[in-house]
């Protein structure tokens, strides 16, 4: 019996990918995730998620990660149905895994609908959608992880010609770098999401 977690990176950010990961193990490996020191990858630091990742990559039987680009994201919240996006790719990520059972991490406000959603596009019957979850289920803090560190090195990719901060709103530098760019007159770059409120602000 597969057993598979689904979680995301970047959905709050305003730059860069939102990131789905999920993965799948054994049921009888499940127990062995718990002592490895895995647990909801925002309680570990950057260094603790990467050296786990590597040892969740090795040790899971599947894994999948899916990158959802700024343009996709702006346009799912345009027609308000950023949810869905989220729901899709989960999906998408489970149906390339093709576990027995998924346990996802679930971003509606009802996780029963977010669950349907998520069986009805990825075909799969077996969809357990929770909040918090990454903090709940250890096969979704392990997925959480990958999505975390694939999040991460896409900032640091683009940290090697920015000078853009962590990406999130709560970031000042990222603020700073949105608002110089707007202030230049300049073409916004394709990595910033300009439905997301502040840049509508700047932009305005």
């Amino acid at each position: 019996m597969l057993i598979c977690g689904v979680d995301e990176a970047g959905r709050g950010s305003l730059l860069g990918p939102l990131v789905i990961a999920g993965v799948s193990v054994k049921s009888s490996k499940v127990k062995k995730l718990s002592s490895m020191g895995i647990k909801d990858s925002k309680k570990l630091s950057p260094l603790s998620r990467e050296k786990l990742y590597k040892k969740i990559i090795d040790f899971v039987d599947d894994y999948y990660v899916a990158r959802i680009n700024p343009k996709t994201i702006d346009r799912s919240v345009r027609k308000h149905k950023l949810n869905f996006l989220e729901a899709k790719y989960m999906a998408k990520v489970i149906s390339e895994l093709k576990p027995s059972v998924s346990y996802v991490d679930c971003c509606d406000v009802n996780t029963s609908r977010f669950g349907k959603e998520i069986a009805k596009l990825s075909k799969r019957r077996k969809i357990r959608s929770f909040h918090h979850a990454d903090s709940r289920f250890v096969i979704v803090s392990a997925a959480s992880i990958i999505a975390k560190v694939n999040r991460d090195r896409a900032i640091a990719r683009l940290r090697k010609e920015y000078d853009l901060g962590s990406g999130y709103p709560s970031d000042p530098k990222t603020i700073q770098f949105v608002t110089d760019w707007v202030s230049s007159g300049k073409t916004i770059p394709s990595f910033v999401r300009k439905s997301w409120k502040p840049v509508q602000t700047l932009l305005n």
